[in-house]
């Protein structure tokens, strides 16, 4: 669902509605009810690209229901998964992996016709699919028993709050959610839920969708301004990717508590990170926690040689590339992290301490690091963001700022934000308005971001930037 829509706001108060008007007791019609919605709002997504996400779904549930069953559990996992990942295969990298091959062929002479027409993507692909073998990983590996009820399985993987740019939730997470009876309604969690949402949409329409404006002005057309202003515009974006993502995955984790489910954290402050590898802790925690589990651990983790534990580093941030995008930027923004953190293990920074001054040293150093890994997976090529990095770096340009509107009020936009996560991180629990003890704090609270919401924000921007991976 795209939560800053009209739609959103129009069709959701209706399906809580209905969802609580479902008796105590009944948690199988409730969930019965939980799937038709997902589904319909699939469809009315991408009709056509509801047969992909069906066809992963039983595809997996069959898959890890035989085996148990089997003698030869290895060839059922790979067959399965190799089915599982066919269509992200196919719609993701199929063209990218085409041109590449041409490109190749090219430099050696050889010319080849581009097969095939560019197919929309299916909308959620990536996490439902990730979601999806993710659990045929678990029930292979015996860390949880197959789901025998398709319904609770389907469930779980076309949930409507996460499926469109997660968080990628671990089977172990949400299903025992599914399948216990849960309280007819939590006040409170709803309450907390709603507070999410709030909160969230401020991150999304009056901070992301705001600083775009600015960030977008200039990226798109870098070679029209000064160095400093693209890196201001660079900055810029990095703020707006996070408040982006942050904010959906927030109003996805509120939608879910309002409906009785705790989904996993996404976002944990990630630009107060002191490293890269810190970073990871804190940025889209559900993918970094999946390529953990299935990625870095199956390839030995870190109980191995130095050297192998770097090639581990290596591979996971290269499959986090490739996941992000069919673009060798993407690719480039995945080795870059993955170089970064081993040349951090390199250097013992993890375990270096340096006291207040040293940890804001460190969380300088570590967001401009991010920031330059940015502007590769911003820009459309590798030859633009090439372009951008070198107009940044071109002292011989006179050290002036564009100016708009639109970067005054993002700058009103960027301080709210600053200011709630700065609370949050180091005073945590001490300053937070929106949990106050005393009513009249939290209520004049709501009405402000509520205002700040109708007056600052931006609407029309629909889409959220990690529904395109």
């Amino acid at each position: 669902m795209i939560y800053n829509s009209i739609h959103f706001l129009l069709i959701y108060p209706l399906l809580f509605l209905l969802y609580y008007a479902i008796p105590k007791r009944h948690d199988r019609w409730r969930n019965i009810y939980l799937l038709l919605v997902s589904y319909a709002l699939y469809i009315h997504w991408s009709p056509a690209h509801a047969l992909f996400l069906m066809g992963v779904t039983t595809v997996t549930y069959l898959g890890a229901r035989l085996l148990l069953r089997t003698r030869r559990p290895k060839l059922v996992f790979v067959l399965s998964l190799m089915i599982a990942l066919a269509p992200l295969a196919f719609f993701k990298y199929f063209h990218f992996l085409n041109e590449t091959i041409a490109a190749l062929l090219a430099t050696i002479g050889l010319q080849i016709p581009l097969m095939g027409h560019h197919w929309a993507i299916p909308v959620g692909i990536s996490f439902f699919t990730f979601q999806a073998i993710g659990y045929l990983a678990d029930v292979y590996l015996k860390s949880m028993k197959p789901e025998q009820n398709f319904l609770h399985y389907a469930l779980f993987i076309s949930f409507f709050p996460s499926i469109l740019s997660g968080p990628i939730n671990k089977a172990s997470l949400i299903l025992p959610q599914i399948k216990n009876l849960r309280p007819w309604f939590d006040y409170p969690k709803a309450v907390e839920g709603l507070k999410m949402i709030l909160w969230g949409m401020v991150m999304k329409v009056v901070v992301a969708d705001r600083v775009a404006l600015y960030a977008d002005t200039v990226l798109n057309s870098y070679e029209n301004y000064t160095g400093v202003t693209c890196f201001l515009a660079s900055v810029m974006y990095s703020i707006q990717i996070y408040a982006d993502f942050a904010g959906y995955s927030l109003m996805a984790l509120g939608v879910g508590k309002t409906l009785g489910f705790e989904l996993t954290e996404n976002f944990r402050r990630p630009y107060f990170a002191v490293s890269v590898t810190d970073f990871w802790h804190r940025w889209h925690i559900s993918l970094s926690t999946w390529l953990k589990d299935y990625v870095y651990i199956p390839l030995g983790g870190s109980r191995c040689s130095k050297a192998r534990n770097y090639w581990n580093i290596f591979v996971t941030f290269l499959v986090s590339g490739i996941w992000h995008g069919a673009n060798w930027t993407f690719i480039i923004w995945g080795i870059f992290h993955g170089i970064a953190q081993i040349v951090e293990k390199m250097l013992g920074q993890q375990r270096c301490e340096y006291g207040r001054w040293g940890r804001a040293v460190k969380i300088l150093i570590t967001f401009l690091l991010v920031n330059f890994a940015w502007i590769f997976f911003r820009m459309p090529t590798i030859g633009e963001a090439v372009g951008v990095i070198t107009r940044i770096f071109d002292f011989s340009l006179p050290m002036t700022v564009f100016v708009s509107l639109n970067l005054k009020y993002a700058a009103i936009a960027i301080a709210v934000l600053v200011v709630k996560d700065t609370l949050d991180e180091f005073f945590p629990g001490k300053a937070e308005l929106l949990h106050h003890r005393l009513g009249w704090v939290r209520w004049t609270t709501y009405i402000a971001l509520l205002t700040l919401i109708m007056m600052a924000g931006v609407f029309g921007a629909d889409q959220f930037i990690y529904a395109n991976f």
